[in-house]
């Protein structure tokens, strides 16, 4: 059996990191947040990245 790495949407991705769509997009941009997984037209991230996210602002937390 495979252990598989969920993709979620922004929608999805946002709320696990406290923030709103827009909000979202813009940690993106600014590069806080991975770019996404392109599938076609569509973007996902890999559940494991965005609590790499949260794992790295906790590591910045504690470095301060």
């Amino acid at each position: 059996m495979t252990n598989t790495d969920p993709l979620l949407t922004a929608k999805e991705a946002a709320p696990l990191l406290g923030l709103s769509d827009s909000s979202f997009w813009r940690r993106v941009s600014d590069g806080t947040i991975p770019k996404p997984i392109k599938l076609g037209a569509l973007s996902r991230w890999p559940h494991s990245e965005i609590l790499q996210v949260i794992e790295q602002a906790k590591a910045n937390r504690n470095a301060a």
